[in-house]
C-alpha cells in the first residue's frame, strides 16, 4: 500500500521549494504510480546552471528529466 500522506507531504515541499526559487511556475505537478515518482514540468524553460541550483534547493533526490511540452521537467523518486 502507497502512503500517500507521505507523496501529498513531498509535492507541498516540492512546490514550496520552487515557488520560493522561481515563483510560481508549476505547469504539473503528479504522482506517476507506474514509475513510483513525483514528476515535475515547469511553465518554463531552465538554463542547465538554473537546473543545478534548482536541484541543489530540495531535500528529496531529484533528478534532470529533460524538456517537456510547456518547460523543464524533473523527477523525484519516492
Amino acid at each position: 500500500m502507497k502512503d500517500f500522506d507521505s507523496i501529498w507531504r513531498t509535492q507541498d515541499e516540492i512546490r514550496t521549494v520552487v515557488n520560493a526559487v522561481l515563483g510560481e511556475c508549476i505547469w504539473n505537478l503528479s504522482y506517476n504510480e507506474r514509475l513510483m515518482a513525483i514528476e515535475l514540468e515547469l511553465a518554463k524553460y531552465l538554463e542547465e546552471e538554473e537546473v543545478g541550483k534548482l536541484i541543489n534547493q530540495f531535500s528529496v533526490p531529484a533528478d534532470y528529466d529533460g524538456v517537456g511540452s510547456k518547460g523543464t521537467k524533473f523527477v523525484f523518486y519516492v
